[in-house]
Order: C-alpha cells, then structure tokens, then sequence
C-alpha cells in the first residue's frame, strides 16, 4: 500500500469524518473505480473500529436517477438507511439517485461525501497534503465575511468583470473539511454562494475547464454576456459555438440562468479536467448554470432541466468594495493571515 496514498485515507476517515468504533461506514464504488483508492479507505476506517462495508457494482450507464435501472435499489437503499457514513467513489455517481434520496430523506444520522473519479494521485494531492485544520479555519472566516456583505464583484485576467448582489436567505456552504455532522459533503475546498437572483451584471469567462458538455479545457475562453442573471451572448472559438447550442439543446429558459458561484480553495488542486478538483483550484470562482435547489435557495430554487459548471482562474474578488482576493492570492490582512502552506508549483 502506498503510504502516502494510506495517509490521505486516514486523514479522510479521522480528521475530516471523524468516524468513531461501532460506526457503519459504506464505501460504494463501480468497476471503473479506483480499487486502491477504496481499499485504503476500507482499511482506515477498519483501524479506527468502525465497521466498513464496500460495495461493488457493474458500472450504471448514467449518473443520478438515469442510474437507478442499472442499481439494486432497494438492496442498495436497506444498507444506506441504517448506515452512519456513506463515501461514495462511483465513476457514475449515484448522488440524486434513488437510493440517495431514500437515504437522505429518511436516515437523519448519515453522513454523505462524493468522491467522484478520485485516484491515488487526486486523494493524496487534495486530501492527504492539506493541513485540513488550517485550512477550515481560513474557509470559515471567508465564509463569515462573505456572508455579511451586500455586494459582491469578481474580475480576472482573462477578461471577467460581474458583479451581483448577496442574498442572506440563501445558503451559502462551506465545503471545509468537516464531514461530522450529518447531511451531504463534499470534497474539501470550496464556498457555494447562490446570488439574489436576477442581480448579476457583467461578462464571466470560463478559462478553466467546463462540464458538460467538455469536461476539459475549452478551445478558447468561453465568454458570457450577463444580464439582470441572464446568458445573452456566448463568444469565443468553436467551443463557445458548442457550449451555446448545449444549453439551447434543453429549450429551457432555466438553462440560460446563472445557479450559483463558488470560491476554490483546495490547496493541493490542480487543472485535470475532473470538475470535483477543477472547481476547487485555489483563488479560482466557480459558475454554475441552471438548476439550483430548494435547500441552496428556499423556498423554491431555480428550476431548470439541468446544471453545469465552467472555472474562472486566477480570481480578483471583492466584497461591498473592499479587495480581498488579487488574481488568485489573499491580499486582505486578517484572511492572509489564516492561509494554510500552499504548494510551489
């Protein structure tokens, strides 16, 4: 076993789950996952006195509900329900589907994360590398003073200038490294912010990956024209003509409306192509497009048939006019002195 690789598994099962003896811990994978991945998972949380169970399945043919014809699903749920921790390193994921509904709905206990196509690498880079205590420390204090604002104004060097107003009724998350409590996490690094909605003026340019339809870099930056939260232009190369015609494809209105922006700061991310990492890139901003749920923004969402996410590099934010991101790099003096070591490269 790579030790590296056994020390991001414990960091994953001590640190950021903080799973106890006698817990039940699923790990759920499909023929296209990871098996190291998910052994060493397996055998850190064996060593704390959990009781782990994995459990394998033929890789379905679609993510979500489109997953459901190819799953177990009541088998699959009976295990979720009674369950204290669920990770799940599907290659087709199985958040949204049935059985994740099922168990979200009706076991009050459980705690979720999705891990998405992770391999060795992505595990020790995002996981095993990251001082986590430091890091939640900073998270928290960025979220906090996001959070408290009214006015929100984000630019890069590729060309984005937006700005939107704060709605304090949304949720804004924060993916810190604390899976603890029940309900549904994410990898560590990133803060989800769903703006008042029709308040987002100015052009976003995703320089950074975007899925779908790419799930990579697109052939040029892909630049958006925003107004009043609307998509009303789509310019760049061939890329922005196939991104265009992948949101009229839905002929949905919904899918011409921005969800939600998000700030990256996963110390040990890098561009690969996978969102989960790409969208938590440090000093990046996330955009997603489309749906947004009840929960993100009560009482009703955003509707739409679907959602995506593109990446904005290098970020310059502000927060009711005061800078405290430069082009990637914490400038304001109470957040820089919280940042956790970051990596040269």
């Amino acid at each position: 076993m790579n030790p590296l690789l056994q020390n991001a598994a414990d960091k994953l099962i001590r640190e950021i789950f903080a799973v106890q003896p006698g817990e039940t811990v699923v790990i759920t994978a499909d023929d296209d996952s990871d098996a190291a991945v998910v052994q060493a998972v397996y055998e850190s949380a064996h060593a704390v006195g959990a009781h782990p169970l994995k459990v394998q399945m033929p890789t379905p043919r679609g993510v979500g509900k489109a997953a459901d014809p190819d799953l177990a699903l009541d088998a699959l749920s009976g295990m979720l329900l009674y369950a204290d921790v669920w990770i799940e390193f599907n290659h087709q994921w199985l958040l949204y589907s049935t059985p994740f509904e099922r168990a979200e709905a009706q076991n009050k206990k459980l705690r979720y994360m999705c891990l998405v196509d992770f391999n060795e690498a992505l595990m020790i880079r995002t996981i095993g590398q990251v001082e986590t205590a430091q890091l939640r420390d900073f998270m928290l204090a960025v979220t906090e003073r996001t959070k408290n604002a009214k006015h929100m104004r984000v630019t890069t060097p590729a060309g984005c200038d937006v700005s939107f107003e704060i709605e304090p009724k949304h949720y804004t998350a924060c993916d810190c490294g604390d899976a603890s409590k029940p309900g549904i996490h994410m990898l560590t690094g990133q803060i989800n912010v769903v703006p008042r909605f029709g308040t987002i003026q100015g052009k976003i340019v995703f320089d950074g990956s975007v899925t779908p339809p790419f799930g990579r870099i697109p052939d040029a930056p892909i630049c958006l024209t925003i107004e009043n939260s609307v998509i009303t232009e789509v310019t760049g190369g061939e890329d922005a003509a196939v991104f265009r015609k992948h949101l009229e494809s839905f002929e949905d209105p919904g899918m011409f409306k921005l969800a939600h922006i998000a700030y990256g700061f996963n110390p040990g991310a890098i561009l690969t192509g996978n969102i989960v990492e790409d969208e938590r890139i440090w000093g990046s901003t996330e955009w997603g497009i489309g749906y947004v749920s009840p929960f993100d923004a009560p009482p009703h969402g955003q509707d739409a048939k679907s959602h995506c996410d593109g990446i904005c590099l290098n970020s310059s934010v502000w927060l009711d006019g005061v800078q405290i991101m430069d082009e990637g790099k914490i400038v304001e003096e109470a957040l820089a002195a919280l940042v956790p070591p970051l990596p040269n490269r």
